[in-house]
C-alpha cells in the first residue's frame, strides 16, 4: 500500500491542476444535486420483535384510521390574558383553530380538546393531539407550513400556540459550532506550522471534503429515510478528521522537505508514509462506524453510514486534493514567518522539545505516572456505573423552541406525564370476552402508583382489539416511568393467563425505552467487537501481543472516563451552568455506541502514529527507553496538534442548543482528550517501560502466521534510499519546518 500511495502522491503532483478540476467538478455536481432533490430526516425508529412494535403492527391492521405509524403533533394551547378556555371570549377561537387543523395537509384525524376533556385543570391551558396519515419522513412542507399558520393565527387571537411531537420539522440550526471550531483549528495549525500557507492547506482541504459530504448525506435522505442528527455527526467528525488527516500529511511533507528531498518525491514520501498512516486509522472509524448497522436500529445505522462516508471522502480528499494542493505550493509550504523564539532555539537544537523532556520525566518515573493517570481515569468513570440511557423528546429541545416551550406548558397544566402517554392495546382476539378483558385492564392500570389518569378503552370494528391511553404521573424520560412500563407488561402477563387477553405497551415513550434497552444491551457486544478489532489491526502492525493489550486497555479506559464524564455533567447536572446544560436528563441512549465506534478509530490513529515510531527506533537497535523518547520526539508534536484540534472542533458543539449535539460534542472532546493526553501521551510509554524488551515481543510461530503491514512505510522508505532514487538537494536540506506545540 505504501508504494501505491507513494506513486498516488506524485501523480497527484504532476497533474494537481486536472486533480483540482476533478474535486472542483465533484463539489458543483454535488451541490447541483443537493438544489434539485427535497430531502427529509426523521427520528422514526422501527424495532422489529419487541412489544412496542408488536403493537404497532396490530394498531395498523385494526385501528387503520388511527395511523399508528403516522407523525404526530401536539398543539399546546395557553390563554395568554388568564381567561378560561372554555370562556365566550376563547371558546369559539380555540374551535377555529381545530378546524383549521382538520382541513390541513395530510391530517387523519384531530381531537378536539374541549370536547374531549383534555383543558387543564385552571381551564388555561389545553391541547389536541393531531395525527397524519404519512410518517413523519413524510410530512410536506404544505402540512408542516400549515402548523405554523396555526400558531400565528392562534397569536392574533391572543392564544400562546406551541407545537410539539415528531411532525413538527426543526428549525435550521446554527453554523456557531463550525465556525468557532474551524477558527480554533486555525489557530492552532499556525502555530503549529508557523506559516499561514500550511495553515491554510487542511482548512481549505477539510471545507472541501466537508462540502462534498454533507451534500451526498443530503442527496441520500431524498431516497432513505435519514436521521435527523446524521448530518451533524457527518459535518462534526469530518470536518475534525479532515483537519487531523491533512495535518498529518503536510507535517511529514515538510520533514521530507527539510531533509533536502524535491517537491514531488517529498509528497510522495509523504503519502507513502503518514499517507498509510491515515488510510488505516480512516478504515478503523469507517468500520466501526458501519458496524453501528449490525445493531439494527435504523437511525442508528443511518448516522453511522453518513459519518462512515464523511470519514471516507476526508480520506480521499488527504489522499488526492491535499497532494495537488501541496504542487501549487511548492517549497513556500516550509517558510515559517510565525515563529517564537522557543520555537527557533528548538529549531536550532538549542532546546530540548518538550515532547522529548515528557517522555524522559515518564519513562523515569513509569509507576507514579501510570498510577496516578489510571487512578485519576477510574475516578473519572465512577459516575458511569449510574449510567441511564433514553432518547430525546422535547423535553431535551432547545430552550425557546415550540417544542420546548409546549412541553414545559402542557407540564405546568397537566403534569409531566401528559408528554410522553402510554398506548396500551388489549389483544383479546382469543379472550372469550372482550369487554370483560378490556374492563380488567383499565381496572389494573388505574390501581398503578404512577398512572396519572385512563382514558376509556376504545375498541376496533370487531370488538376484541382495545386501545388505551394511559398517562404516568413522571415525565417521559424518568425512571419511574421506565419501571411503570416493565410494571404493566409483567401485570399483563397474568392477566394473559387469566382471561386470555394479551396486554401491550406502545407509543412514543414505550418505543424510546425499548429502543434504549436494546442499545444498552447492545452496548457491551459491539464494545468487544471493536476491541477484538483493535487487537487484530494492532498485532499487524506492530507484530507484538502486549502492544495491541496495552491500547485496548487504554481505549477501554477512555470509553468508561468518558461516559463518567457525561453521567456527571449530564445525568448529575455537575457543573452543568458551566457547560450550558439547561435541565438534567439520562444519556440519549446512541451516544454510547457513537462513543465507542468514533474513539475507537482515533484512538487508533494516535496509537499509531505515536508507538510506529518507537517501534522503528527499537528496531533500528535502541533501547526501550531511548525508543520511547525517539517516538516522542517524532510523533508527540502531531498527536498533540491534532488532539488539540479534535478537542476543538468537537466542543465548539457545546455552544448548540439540541442536547443532543451538545452532549456529542462534550463527550467526543473530553474522549479525545484522556485517550490522546492521559492514555497515549503517559499511561502507554510507563507501560512501554514497564514492559522494556517484553513488549515487542512476538512468539515465533505468530510471526510466521502474520503477515507484514508496512503502516509506516518504513519498507518504502528502505527501498527509496537504497535505490538512491532522488539525491538530496543542497538547496532545500536543512529547511526546518517550524512547529510548537505543548509537547513539541
Amino acid at each position: 500500500m505504501a508504494t501505491f500511495l507513494y506513486r498516488l502522491g506524485r501523480l497527484a503532483f504532476r497533474r494537481r491542476r486536472l486533480v483540482l478540476l476533478a474535486w472542483v467538478v465533484v463539489l458543483v455536481a454535488a451541490g447541483i444535486g443537493v438544489s434539485s432533490v427535497s430531502g427529509s430526516t426523521t427520528d422514526d425508529f422501527t424495532l422489529p420483535g419487541t412489544q412496542s412494535q408488536q403493537a404497532i403492527d396490530l394498531l395498523e391492521k385494526e385501528f387503520p384510521q388511527a395511523s399508528a405509524s403516522g407523525a404526530t403533533a401536539r398543539v399546546v394551547i395557553e390563554a395568554a390574558d388568564g381567561r378560561k378556555l372554555t370562556s365566550t371570549v376563547h371558546k369559539p377561537q380555540v374551535a377555529a383553530l381545530v378546524d383549521d387543523l382538520r382541513t390541513a395537509p395530510q391530517v387523519a384525524s384531530v381531537v378536539d380538546p374541549l370536547s374531549s376533556g383534555l383543558v387543564s385543570a385552571s381551564g388555561t391551558i389545553a391541547y389536541t393531539q393531531v395525527t397524519y396519515a404519512v410518517p413523519q419522513a413524510d410530512i410536506s412542507t404544505a402540512a408542516s407550513d400549515a402548523l405554523h399558520d396555526v400558531v400565528r393565527r392562534g397569536a392574533d387571537a391572543g392564544l400562546a400556540v406551541s407545537l410539539g411531537g415528531n411532525a413538527v420539522l426543526d428549525e435550521g440550526e446554527s453554523n456557531a459550532a463550525e465556525l468557532i471550531g474551524l477558527l480554533v483549528a486555525a489557530f492552532v495549525l499556525v502555530i503549529t506550522f508557523g506559516s499561514l500557507l500550511a495553515a491554510g492547506l487542511p482548512l481549505l482541504s477539510a471545507i472541501v471534503g466537508v462540502g462534498v459530504a454533507l451534500c451526498g448525506v443530503t442527496v441520500a435522505s431524498s431516497f432513505v429515510d435519514m436521521a435527523s442528527n446524521a448530518q451533524t455527526l457527518a459535518l462534526m467528525l469530518g470536518l475534525a478528521v479532515a483537519i487531523d488527516y491533512a495535518l498529518f500529511i503536510v507535517s511529514r511533507y515538510r520533514s521530507e522537505l527539510r531533509e533536502g528531498h524535491r517537491p514531488e518525491e517529498a509528497v510522495g514520501r509523504a503519502l507513502g508514509t503518514a499517507g498509510s498512516a491515515v488510510v488505516f486509522a480512516g478504515l478503523t472509524v469507517i468500520i466501526a462506524l458501519v458496524g453501528l448497522s449490525v445493531i439494527g436500529i435504523a437511525m442508528l445505522t443511518t448516522m453511522g453510514l453518513a459519518a462512515a462516508f464523511a470519514i471516507t471522502v476526508a480520506v480521499l480528499v488527504a489522499l488526492t486534493l491535499l497532494p495537488a494542493l501541496l504542487g501549487l505550493t511548492g517549497t513556500r509550504v516550509a517558510n515559517g514567518r510565525f515563529t517564537t523564539r522557543r520555537s527557533r532555539a528548538v529549531q536550532r537544537g538549542h532546546r530540548t522539545p518538550m515532547g522529548v523532556r515528557w517522555g524522559r520525566f515518564v519513562t523515569r518515573h513509569p509507576w507514579k505516572m501510570l498510577l496516578a493517570s489510571v487512578v485519576g481515569l477510574g475516578v473519572l468513570a465512577l459516575p458511569a456505573m449510574s449510567l441511564r440511557l433514553t432518547l430525546p423528546d422535547d423535553s431535551m429541545a432547545a430552550p425557546g423552541s415550540t417544542q420546548r416551550v409546549a412541553y414545559d406548558t402542557l407540564s405546568k397544566g397537566f403534569g409531566p406525564g401528559f408528554s410522553g402517554p402510554l398506548t396500551v392495546v388489549v389483544d383479546a382476539r382469543t379472550s372469550d370476552d372482550p369487554k370483560a378483558a378490556a374492563k380488567d385492564a383499565s381496572a389494573l392500570l388505574g390501581r398503578l402508583d404512577d398512572v396519572a389518569t385512563v382514558r376509556p378503552p376504545v375498541f376496533n370494528k370487531a370488538g376484541d382489539v382495545a386501545l388505551i391511553n394511559a398517562v404516568p404521573a413522571s415525565s417521559p424520560t424518568s425512571q419511574a416511568t421506565v419501571d411503570l412500563v416493565a410494571d404493566i407488561r409483567e401485570r399483563g402477563t397474568a392477566l394473559a393467563k387469566a382471561g386470555g387477553a394479551q396486554l401491550m405497551v406502545t407509543g412514543t415513550t414505550a418505543l424510546n425505552i425499548d429502543v434504549s434497552a436494546k442499545l444498552g444491551e447492545a452496548m457491551v457486544p459491539y464494545l468487544a467487537i471493536v476491541v477484538g478489532l483493535a487487537l487484530i489491526l494492532l498485532l499487524l502492525v506492530f507484530r507484538s501481543v502486549l502492544v495491541p493489550l496495552k491500547a485496548a486497555l487504554g481505549f477501554l479506559l477512555s470509553v468508561a472516563a468518558t461516559l463518567g464524564v457525561l453521567v456527571a455533567v449530564f445525568q448529575w447536572g455537575w457543573l452543568k451552568d458551566l457547560f450550558g446544560v439547561d435541565e438534567t436528563a439520562p444519556i440519549v441512549s446512541l451516544l454510547p455506541i457513537l462513543l465507542i465506534g468514533v474513539v475507537f478509530g482515533l484512538a487508533m490513529d494516535y496509537e499509531v502514529f505515536l508507538v510506529s515510531g518507537m517501534r522503528e527506533a527499537y528496531v533500528h537497535g535502541a533501547s526501550p527507553a531511548e525508543a520511547i523518547v525517539t517516538g516522542f520526539r517524532h510523533g508527540a508534536r502531531v498527536v498533540t496538534a491534532a488532539a488539540i484540534i479534535m478537542i476543538s472542533v468537537f466542543a465548539g458543539f457545546l455552544l448548540d442548543d439540541v442536547a443532543l449535539v451538545k452532549s456529542i460534542g462534550m463527550g467526543l472532546a473530553a474522549a479525545v482528550l484522556f485517550d490522546a493526553f492521559v492514555v497515549r501521551m503517559t499511561i502507554v510509554p510507563a507501560v512501554m517501560t514497564l514492559l522494556q524488551d517484553r513488549a515487542w515481543s512476538l512468539p515465533a510461530w505468530l510471526d510466521r502466521v502474520l503477515p507484514n503491514v508496512d503502516v509506516e512505510g518504513e519498507k518504502l522508505r528502505h527501498t527509496l534510499d537504497a535505490r538512491d532514487t532522488d539525491a538530496p538537494d543542497p538547496a532545500l536540506a536543512g529547511r526546518e519546518p517550524v512547529s510548537f506545540t505543548p509537547l513539541g
